[in-house]
């Protein structure tokens, strides 16, 4: 089958790999029908190098057409629809029953101390073979799989695999009350899908801020307060813009959906960078005990978020030797939430906004659809922000 493989820094390609097939009994094989391009991907295309092999298979985000299942798969069957959530977990351990599948004590990676297994995310997430693919192999498809009707055209489901459910729990976590303000910090495809889910989760006042014309475009025509970065001189004058907004006190709550390839923070991108360089043997110990985040993001939130507010962290940090302001966070009694988003946890309650009236605007929320064969051009112009690019889909 054709696949998107990792062959290095700014690397990818389309390449004939074996067709997967069924290893465990609760494994079940999908014929993918469409397949997103995360920003989380480019962190692997740019940052995470050091924990990559050439020629894994990329992609979390996809939905399909189930081909064949295991004998302990007994709820799918051959020709069901379904959409592939970006963990793998099984439903029932102490952690997928508490609601936190990202966590599953059974796909957990403890040989490196991280938490449930996810598709195509480094060897720090089980090395699984990613869903930018022509077909997947879904382990622990007893429980992934979400089923999904036929009809509707993929865009209304296939965002169930991540966008939807990290936007939603970015929204949860953030604890905006009824009437509440929240500010979202980049508007990518998380940012910007979470926009929409705090308007339709009753917050009054949401504030986008972004530096690219076209999704600052795309935000206020859906009723959201726009900032362009770009438009101040300092951090501190947008944090004035904002507060102002809000009788001085700043946001009840703030999602930072940019993470650690802010823009800012000099210092800390030529460090990332530095380390993409260096041979993988140094690079990964290296990276595993000192690699540090740009937190030009992380900071401008801390410095907004009203006194008592909320900080939803949705976008990836990958650092473990990373400065925080502690003092600040502490003084202002700041509540923090952050994670993987744990998919299942939400799917059934954002199943009912996916109807004919389109409330979140999933069916043109792509801005280009390409077909699998093109994914090294959708990463570089994805990864440029070029052509207004800011969702990709492709179809095998």
């Amino acid at each position: 089958m054709k696949a998107v493989t990792w062959q290095g820094k700014r690397d990818v390609r389309v390449e004939d790999v074996p067709d997967p097939r069924i290893q465990e009994p609760t494994d079940a094989v999908i014929r993918i029908t469409s397949t997103g391009l995360c920003g989380s991907d480019l962190h692997l295309y740019e940052v995470l190098t050091p924990f990559m092999t050439p020629g894994d298979i990329l992609g979390h985000e996809p939905m399909g057409v189930v081909e064949e299942v295991g004998a302990g798969v007994p709820d799918l069957a051959a020709g069901d629809r379904v959409v592939v959530p970006f963990q793998i977990a099984c439903g029932n351990c102490w952690m997928c029953l508490t609601g936190l599948p990202t966590q599953c004590e059974t796909t957990q990676v403890t040989g490196e101390g991280m938490g449930a297994a996810l598709f195509g995310y480094t060897r720090l997430y089980g090395a699984v073979p990613g869903a930018q693919a022509e077909y997947l192999r879904v382990p622990q498809a007893q429980y992934g799989p979400i089923k999904v009707p036929d009809g509707p055209p993929d865009d209304r489901f296939v965002y169930l695999s991540d966008v939807l459910p990290t936007a939603w729990q970015a929204v949860s976590y953030a604890g905006v009350p009824e009437g509440g303000s929240v500010a979202v910090l980049g508007l990518g495809p998380i940012g910007d899908m979470a926009c929409r889910v705090a308007q339709v989760r009753g917050a009054e006042r949401v504030f986008g801020v972004d530096l690219v014309s076209e999704r600052l475009r795309r935000a206020k025509a859906r009723g959201v307060e726009t900032y362009d970065l770009r438009s101040f001189d300092s951090e501190k004058e947008l944090v004035a813009a904002i507060r102002d907004r809000t009788d001085g006190r700043g946001p009840d709550a703030v999602i930072d959906a940019v993470g650690t390839e802010a823009h800012g923070s000099a210092a800390a991108r030529l460090a990332q960078q530095a380390s993409a360089l260096l041979p993988r043997k140094i690079a990964g110990p290296l990276a595993e005990r000192l690699s540090i985040d740009r937190l030009a993001a992380l900071h401008t939130a801390i410095e907004l978020v009203r006194r008592g507010g909320t900080l939803s962290l949705v976008g990836v940090y990958g650092g473990t030797a990373d400065l925080v302001p502690l003092l600040t966070m502490f003084d202002k009694q700041i509540q923090i939430r952050m994670g993987q988003a744990n998919v299942r946890r939400w799917s059934d309650e954002i199943l009912p906004y996916l109807t004919d009236e389109d409330p979140l605007g999933v069916d043109d929320f792509a801005t280009h659809r390409l077909p699998l064969t093109d994914a090294p051009h959708a990463y570089e112009m994805f990864q440029r922000k070029q052509d207004g690019a800011v969702k990709v889909l492709m179809q095998p």
